[in-house]
């Protein structure tokens, strides 16, 4: 379990160092903030397209060896960014051709990265029994969410004079060479006790809550049987759920894509990159620990439902940008961002619940992988729009980001069933 939780752990918290450090590296290769998003889109989609493919695949060829696959993707993808990046800060590369290079190496993470974590939460699942299954996934499962919380967090502080801002990829390249070197080594060969399916997850972005539902009936004969019948987006149960998971989602994808660099112009750091990059940990830091206290203490601890999440998430989410979009200070984009960290934190789950919740047991498999493409979706190109539309007039970002959760905020009061609806239909055994 260590070493299946490093592998989630190191891949999650990579990400999101890089995500901290790339504003500043934008501004010092002297690249559009528009360019810099849209470097991450391509991976994005990638990962939407490829995931449930290895999903299929590690119940074929072996879990361990697509987790080594994954880590490949992320070690390689991490080392020949950071060697592209470097020959731009050389001054070798023009910082187009720079940022051109380096999103197609980033894509090597989106397209092989993938693969790990279905592969993962399989191995777990086809070794641990149900009794202990839904503990198991469930700790695999917080590894992802702490990574986003350490990634940030760490980032600045492994800033040295000899690599400046490219020390957390190489460090963390690091990291997934001692990793995968403890995956080879120390992890037993795939020897399946139980029946179990790779799960997709959405790609680690910010504090994005990444997983689908983590559920402890891969086992079930009716899970077989599920594919006899498949689902259609258009489904009216899934429909309100998954208009939800798009708004909600393009509002958290916007406020993801435009953070860092509102912290650099808010405070004047474009001349100052590396504190710059301290400066956006901090306020990226502080979001995911607010993403943690939601999903981990106020929905179990308020027994939220779907419904309550969803339209709780969405208030907060709305005030959260508000005062990110009016706050002139470090203090006050912290506090603003983690209040909209915490609201997108509850409406993530409840998407996800609510999707699931109003389903059969044997259509579990099927709505899982669809969750993780629209939560992958919206990490494509709202990023890249929403910073577009930054760069272009601050005001009107974040009165679309407002916009949208407001309009979610709306219409799941009008159309999202009730959570007691949900809790007395449950999913039919």
């Amino acid at each position: 379990m260590a070493i299946l939780f490093l592998v989630m752990l190191v891949t999650a918290a990579g990400n999101t160092a890089m995500q901290s450090i790339m504003p500043s590296i934008g501004t010092e290769l002297g690249v559009s903030d528009f360019w810099v998003s849209l470097a991450y889109s391509w991976s994005a989609l990638l990962w939407v397209m490829t995931a449930p493919r290895w999903a299929r695949m590690s119940d074929r060829r072996g879990r361990k060896a697509l987790m080594k696959l994954g880590m490949w993707g992320f070690i390689s993808s991490f080392s020949l960014c950071a060697l592209a990046l470097w020959f731009g800060l050389q001054g070798i590369l023009s910082g187009a051709v720079t940022l051109l290079v380096f999103a197609i190496f980033r894509s090597l993470y989106g397209g092989l990265g993938s693969a790990a974590p279905p592969a993962v939460q399989a191995y777990v699942a086809s070794r641990t029994a149900r009794s202990e299954r839904t503990k198991a996934l469930s700790v695999i499962a917080s590894s992802f969410g702490l990574g986003t919380v350490i990634g940030p967090a760490i980032a600045p502080l492994i800033i040295f004079p000899f690599l400046g801002l490219l020390s957390p990829f190489v460090l963390f390249a690091l990291f997934g060479l001692i990793v995968l070197a403890a995956l080879r080594l120390r992890l037993p060969n795939d020897d399946p006790r139980f029946a179990a399916k790779g799960q997709v997850i959405s790609e680690p972005y910010g504090t994005a809550s990444s997983s689908t539902k983590l559920s402890d009936d891969s086992d079930d004969e009716s899970v077989e049987t599920a594919a006899q019948t498949a689902l259609k987006w258009t489904d009216t149960r899934l429909r309100p759920w998954f208009v939800s998971g798009l708004i909600g989602g393009h509002a958290h994808a916007i406020l993801l894509g435009v953070i860092g660099f509102l912290v650099l112009d808010r405070l004047g750091l474009r001349d100052a990159p590396e504190l710059g990059a301290q400066s956006v940990g901090i306020v990226l830091m502080a979001g995911a620990f607010a993403t943690l206290v939601s999903q981990w203490g106020l929905i179990p601890y308020l027994g939220m439902g779907p419904r309550t999440s969803v339209l709780w998430g969405m208030a907060l989410g709305g005030a959260g940008s508000l005062i990110v979009g009016l706050a002139g200070d470090l203090h006050g984009i912290t506090i603003g961002y983690a209040l909209a960290s915490l609201g997108f934190g509850l409406f993530r789950p409840g998407f996800t619940a609510g999707a699931s919740l109003v389903l059969t047991r044997a259509e579990q498999g099927q709505v899982a992988g669809m969750v993780a493409s629209i939560n992958g979706a919206a990490f494509v190109f709202a990023p890249a729009i929403g910073v577009a539309i930054y760069g272009w007039n601050e005001m009107v970002a974040f009165g679309l980001l407002i916009l949208l959760c407001a309009v979610l905020l709306l219409w799941g009061y009008r159309t999202l069933q009730l959570d007691s609806v949900l809790e007395k239909s449950g999913i039919p055994e």
